[in-house]
């Protein structure tokens, strides 16, 4: 028995072994599963995204959403898009120093008064435009040295608030933006490292000598929307930015480029939007990688021959706004751009005169062209590029500074008026080449060409009478780089000698007004004679003068008529008046109320009134008739009439008296009449 008890005992004891044994297994597997799930969590917490963004691995969007301030962030953030909040400098936690995975901040459209100080040092693009930031301290910068793009536009920066040596500690800083604040002139300390600076829509009116000093690694310079002016910008400012590709000086005063402009590497110009009145000749020069050159929205009406000599690799020229005159002084340029074909894009030359070309394009101008006369030794000289320009004709007056001269006492040696001269439409000299041609019985086209540069033209002309007596010669200076001009006003059938002469730039000053020897040498002269006026152009000015005449006898009957009804009306008004047929307005009764009242109701004294308010600014009285007039009734004698005494806010009436004695039925609740002085104090009369 004993023998059989013996193994189911081992046997249970076992079992129970067993059990225990799993027991214990599953608790340690429960216990290592639990502890886990706990560090994956614990993991995962470094992971979480803040609730009022959206995350996308390391880019954190937590723009627009309304924040004061910078939310917790995962470690492992990178890009940060915080712009469109109202987040302020408290809003920035110190915390955010230690995520040293930022690289790149966007905090534009805040409410940030201060340049930031707690941001990451990690950080290589920083975005604080469109906020009222107003000083640039070093230190603040010195925490992020690192960072290589900058941008502080629509802020409230100015010169002196930008601190000494503030991009010191910025070795890196290649982009920096400032446009739109208050700068008065170009900040100091730039790091060398700079490729772009942006400084439009700034006060910034002038440039000195040292304002571009080290940047030698200048790219894009970009100066719109400034005060700047030729005068006050040095000589030498932008020929230290000798790896400069593009420059933009878009809506500012200037009336010619700057002098000695960065040509070796510059690819974009933009000089649109100012006052240039002329391109010296040479102001281009050497710009042989220049792609891109916009003049459109200034005043120039020509351009020298040979501006363009060293623009091979031009590929956009904007000329729009400006009214050009295409005359034989843009036939160079016509040759040009024929030459270039489509390796060139031009918008915008379109001549404004003369008007038998008018919105026309000069590249269209094929037969105007062909009656130009050009002279072969100029041609061949603008052709190979060469010949040494003399350095005078980059200081020639701007286009259109004509001087138009009436002398008693001619300079210029016209022919003896005695001699039965033999002059044609045309003349030749030494180095000039001048030809007349009628156009109509009032305007005489002049055209000429030169073999060799001239700063200006001395243009004379004369009309003949039928004695031996001249007239008085008129004189003007025309234009170096023109080879054009128009005589109007002229007389109908009448004989005109026509003379010119240039004018080295030495001698333009003095010969203006009287010629010299040389002059008179290089002198050459042409005749013209107008054609009689056509009895249709006699009617038209005719017609023209009777319709000049009717908008003057329109006006003046018109105001006969304005000032005869005035005074009808006038009339009929005072009758009404007197006789009392007519009641201006709604009189004011004792069962009126004072809500009905109107602005013609008061008659006031000492008050200042609106529709909602009665301002009382001292003591004063109100009178208003009792009783409203009758339409078409007599004026009565005698009307009666209510006095309401103004109080002004010190409880005192004016016609209180120091024994008066309050009604306390007629008591007030107003707040600044609390001495029980009476709502109405009324009189007849």
């Amino acid at each position: 028995m004993l023998t059989i008890m013996a193994p189911v005992r081992v046997a249970k004891l076992q079992a129970r072994l067993f059990l225990l044994f799993l027991c214990l297994a599953l608790h340690a597997g429960m216990i290592q599963f639990a502890a886990a799930t706990m560090q994956g969590y614990i993991g995962d917490t470094d992971m979480i995204c803040p609730s009022v963004c959206r995350c996308d691995e390391d880019f954190i969007y937590c723009n627009d959403r309304g924040l004061s301030s910078i939310p917790s962030l995962p470690p492992s953030a990178s890009v940060l898009y915080l712009q469109n909040n109202h987040i302020n400098n408290p809003g920035l936690p110190t915390s955010l120093e230690h995520h040293l995975a930022v690289r790149v901040v966007y905090l534009y459209d805040n409410e940030l008064d201060e340049f930031p100080v707690h941001l990451p040092p990690s950080v290589r693009e920083l975005h604080l435009q469109d906020n009222n930031i107003r000083t640039i301290p070093r230190s603040a910068l010195a925490r992020m040295p690192l960072l290589e793009k900058l941008h502080l536009d629509d802020n409230s920066i100015s010169t002196v608030s930008i601190e000494d040596q503030a991009f010191a500690d910025n070795p890196r800083l290649r982009l920096l933006f400032l446009s739109r604040n208050h700068l008065s002139s170009i900040p100091s300390g730039l790091p060398a490292s700079l490729e772009e600076l942006r400084l439009d829509d700034n006060r910034i009116s002038t440039i000195p000598t040292h304002a571009f000093r080290g940047l030698s690694s200048l790219r894009c310079l970009v100066l719109d929307g400034n005060l700047l002016a030729n005068q006050r910008i040095a000589d030498d400012t932008f020929s230290r930015l000798s790896n400069l590709t593009e420059l933009s000086l878009v809506r500012n005063s200037l009336l010619t480029p700057p002098v000695n402009l960065p040509s070796a590497h510059l690819q974009r110009l933009s000089l649109q939007d100012n006052a240039l009145t002329h391109m010296p000749r040479g102001s281009l020069d050497g710009m042989h990688r220049l792609q891109r050159l916009d003049l459109s929205g200034n005043n120039l009406t020509t351009l020298p021959r040979g501006l363009f000599k060293d623009l091979g690799n031009l590929g956009q020229l904007l000329v729009r706004g400006n009214p050009w005159h295409c005359g034989c002084n843009l036939r160079w340029l016509y040759d040009w751009l024929h030459a270039r074909g489509n390796a060139i894009t031009v918008r915008g030359l379109t001549c404004h005169g003369p008007d038998r070309v008018r919105d026309m394009a000069l590249t269209d101008l094929s037969s105007e062209m062909e009656e130009c006369e050009v002279v072969k030794t100029a041609g061949a000289r603008d052709r190979t590029g060469g010949g040494v320009v003399d350095s005078s004709t980059t200081q020639t007056p701007p286009q259109g500074s004509l001087f138009t001269l009436r002398s008693k006492r001619p300079g210029l040696g016209f022919p003896d008026s005695g001699l039965d001269y033999t002059l044609s439409s045309s003349g030749v000299g030494k180095s000039l080449a001048l030809n007349v041609k009628p156009l109509s019985h009032n305007s005489i086209r002049v055209t000429w060409s030169v073999a060799q540069p001239s700063s200006s033209f001395r243009l004379s002309w004369l009309r003949l009478g039928t004695g031996n007596a001249m007239g008085s010669i008129t004189e003007t200076l025309v234009r170096g780089d023109r080879r054009e001009y128009l005589l109007t006003s002229l007389q109908p059938s009448s004989s005109y000698i026509i003379c010119m002469v240039p004018l080295p730039a030495s001698t333009e000053s003095k010969g203006a007004i009287s010629g010299d020897g040389d002059s008179d040498e290089a002198l050459v002269c042409a005749k013209a004679e107008t054609s009689d006026l056509s009895p249709l152009e006699e009617d038209e000015d005719e017609n023209s003068h009777q319709l000049t005449t009717l908008p003057l006898a329109g006006i003046i009957g018109g105001a006969t008529a304005i000032v005869s009804l005035a005074l009808i009306f006038g009339i009929f008004c005072w009758y009404g008046h007197r006789t009392g047929h007519f009641c201006p307005r709604d009189h004011y009764t004792r069962s009126s109320s004072r809500k009905s009242k109107t602005y013609d109701d008061y008659i006031e004294s000492g008050t200042k009134k609106d529709n909602t308010i009665l301002e009382i600014r001292g003591p004063g009285f109100q009178m208003t008739p009792m009783a409203a007039c009758q339409p078409m009734q007599p004026k009565p004698l005698r009307e009666d009439y209510i006095i309401h005494t103004i109080f002004p806010s010190n409880g005192t009436g004016l016609y209180k008296g120091a024994n008066h004695i309050s009604n306390a039925g007629h008591g007030t609740n107003r707040g600044y009449r609390e001495g029980g002085i009476p709502d109405i104090d009324y009189c007849y009369t």
